[in-house]
């Protein structure tokens, strides 16, 4: 089958054709007639396997044939909603690359940055939404977002989204859309949370399961290393510098620990980006434009953060910490092997995580091959400070010219602790106005010395400061 027996517009057929796209994905053939019908979709299908032109094809060939009326402010007729800013961007870039010649409208809406260049677009007029849960709330929380005229909804990674406890915000937001909709739900996995939630949003919905949940990509070759924690970074650097790695990403469970992975592989002078919750948007997107243009070709990210990376020619994934969730670890592999190349997915397993891994196996029916660890890892060439730009601090015991100084003795010590403290006494009696006498420690003859801290206010005889 190719694009052309699909019956999209014109104008999008030649976006397609621009694009370099001929013939569609499984899940791409099977979605766009049904939602051209008006169907609802349920559709369940691994990450690279074309789920955004799924959706997004039919829809633009939808709104670009039922054109809004010529007078009057566009109001948004379809909702896509996703988990994360970085997914957010990528369905973005996909609606502007397919609708170019259409004329269509939309805006990514998402937090993290300032609502007021968001708001402006909406006041201006469009023709698609893409948000994520929480600033489309707070948009409509306002009263700033107008949801009266959607007729097709679509919930991408929709498991996803229930991992981040966003099923209560969708369950608000499609309250305030018509009931007479068309909606569309994709996911990666099906757990039982999203076949409920799909069961209350669609109406007779079809079905469509391009590829078995706990199955991987056959182009993926996986490989396990049994090795202690303390060793995962040193193998890590190891693997990066000895195979031919054109990018990769490296899987961390925590956003401290992707940080940590990067200060880590800076000594051994492998450079690497983080993304994850705790890094703003501006972060997030300067560490991705990093990794698609090759000036960083190692991207240490959560299960979260990685969400939305549409990344080609990613030739490696590399399991740091193993996912307690089974059905992530499919998800997290699948970020290699895009489009029809083949790629390497490594799991690092120390004694710990035996359980997971277990579960990860039992999942895709399948036992990892085990790699036998080298003995000769590399050893840290440099201490790079937890921030690139502080300047490394000078040993003790060296001054400015790099040479060791001489160790004073206790007696030495004491004598330079009463000169200070003599120092500062004549300093105090100088600015208290003393004599050239006093102000080398002598008071004039035929005074008093003055007494310690000062002379003091006489408050009168039975009097207390302070009080009446």
């Amino acid at each position: 089958m190719r694009f052309t027996d699909l019956r999209l517009a014109e104008p999008i057929l030649r976006a397609v054709a621009a694009a370099g796209y001929t013939n569609p994905s499984p899940i791409q053939a099977q979605t766009i007639p049904h939602t051209l019908e008006g169907r609802d979709v349920l559709g369940c299908a691994q990450t690279g396997t074309g789920k955004t032109a799924a959706f997004a094809l039919p829809v633009l060939d939808a709104l670009f044939r039922d054109t809004p009326k010529p007078h009057g402010r566009r109001i948004p007729r379809c909702l896509v909603l996703c988990p994360t800013r970085e997914l957010a961007s990528q369905i973005g870039e996909s609606f502007d690359e397919y609708g170019r010649h259409t004329g269509l409208k939309h805006v990514t809406i998402f937090g993290g940055v300032g609502q007021r260049p968001q708001v402006e677009a909406i006041k201006r007029g469009l023709d698609v939404i893409i948000a994520t849960p929480g600033r489309l709330m707070d948009l409509m929380n306002q009263g700033l977002i107008d949801l009266r005229e959607i007729t097709t909804l679509i919930l991408d990674e929709a498991d996803r989204m229930l991992d981040m406890g966003f099923i209560p915000d969708i369950r608000r937001i499609t309250k305030k859309l018509p009931p007479n909709r068309q909606t569309l739900l994709f996911s990666a996995t099906m757990p039982k949370q999203i076949r409920k939630l799909a069961h209350d949003l669609l109406t007779n919905p079809v079905t469509i399961e391009v590829a078995a949940q706990s199955t991987t990509a056959d182009r993926i070759a996986q490989r396990l290393y049994h090795i202690p924690k303390k060793q995962k970074t040193a193998l890590l650097a190891h693997l990066l510098l000895t195979e031919s790695v054109s990018r990769a990403i490296v899987f961390s469970r925590t956003k401290h620990g992707c940080d940590r992975i990067v200060r880590q592989l800076r000594r051994y002078s492998v450079p690497a980006e983080a993304i994850h919750g705790n890094k703003s948007q501006n972060q997030r997107t300067r560490s991705l434009d990093r990794f698609r243009s090759g000036k960083a070709h190692v991207l240490i990210a959560t299960d979260i953060a990685s969400r939305g990376i549409d990344v080609d020619d990613v030739s490696h994934v590399f399991n740091y910490d193993m996912s307690n969730d089974p059905e992530s670890y499919v998800h997290r592999i699948g970020r290699t092997a895009r489009a029809g190349a083949s790629g390497i997915a490594i799991s690092f397993c120390d004694e710990s995580e035996a359980s997971q891994l277990r579960a990860i196996q039992r999942l895709i029916r399948l036992d990892i091959p085990l790699a036998a660890t080298p003995t000769d890892l590399p050893e840290p060439t440099k201490k790079t400070p937890a921030n690139p730009t502080q300047k490394p601090r000078k040993p003790k015991g060296e001054g400015h010219g790099g040479a060791p100084q001489p160790t004073q003795s206790e007696g030495e010590k004491t004598n330079k602790k009463k000169r200070s403290r003599r120092r500062r006494g004549q300093r105090g009696a100088s600015k208290s106005g003393g004599s050239a006498h006093e102000s080398h420690g002598q008071h004039a003859p035929g005074k008093k010395p003055p007494r310690r801290g000062g002379n003091k206010p006489n408050n009168g005889p039975g009097r207390r400061r302070g009080k009446r």
